[in-house]
């Protein structure tokens, strides 16, 4: 039932058992993804032990003012009863990962989307139960600020209030961090609309996903917070 990765140190698999430890997987099984909002600041750390390393904390909100996003791996009771949850943390290095208190989180969410960048052919798409529901071409980071690729996810969407802007109408903010974007503030990659429709597809932006602007509106309606977003 646990993965190598969630074993206490020092412990093998049929050690584990005796000991009383039991878990089971969130997301990343099939095309389920569960996500929650932080119920309190609490410590993130390392493994899923109190005396652990601690690696940041949890914040309330993202750096927009949104209520921030957790991506919920995998669930680990210890043998004490005390339940922990290994989540995605929005921070840098991207990628990063930790357990938190089960109690630290806030109920979780589910989603059945995920959404894919490939910036060789400048297209993205977004998929609903492994059915493609949304393709179109997209502009992404120019050579000298590119867009990384991995594995992030969606921690907020909003109207922008000025639809012929350089964000166009509506936007989504990921959890992907550059050392520079389109994004205010920099460093967060977006995913918005534009003012220059014609640059798409391209390598055009400062790290930003950019849509046009009516494919940005369809997206919109169809991802949902917490999609999971594929960039490669």
């Amino acid at each position: 039932m646990l993965a190598a990765a969630i074993i206490p140190a020092g412990a093998s698999g049929a050690q584990v058992e005796r000991q009383g430890w039991t878990g089971h997987r969130l997301s990343g099984h099939g095309s389920v993804t569960r996500w929650a909002h932080p119920a309190s600041l609490a410590p993130v750390r390392v493994s899923p032990r109190r005396n652990s390393r601690q690696i940041t904390s949890t914040r309330y909100l993202t750096e927009d003012s949104y209520p921030e996003v957790y991506i919920a791996l995998r669930s680990l009771r210890d043998p004490r009863g005390v339940e922990w949850t290994r989540v995605r943390v929005p921070m840098r290095p991207n990628g990063r990962t930790g357990w938190v208190r089960r109690e630290s989180l806030g109920p979780f969410y589910k989603v059945n989307t995920k959404f894919i960048v490939n910036r060789i052919r400048g297209v993205a798409a977004l998929y609903k139960y492994g059915r493609r529901i949304w393709k179109a071409p997209v502009g992404t980071g120019a050579p000298g600020t590119p867009t990384p690729g991995g594995n992030f996810w969606i921690r907020e969407k909003f109207r922008t209030g000025e639809p012929g802007s350089l964000y166009g109408p509506v936007a989504f903010g990921t959890s992907n961090y550059s050392v520079l974007s389109d994004w205010p503030g920099g460093g967060v990659i977006g995913i918005h609309g534009t003012d220059q429709p014609g640059l798409i597809p391209g390598k055009v932006s400062h790290g930003c996903i950019r849509v046009r602007n009516g494919a940005v509106l369809r997206l919109f309606r169809l991802m949902p917070i917490g999609t999971p977003v594929f960039i490669h």
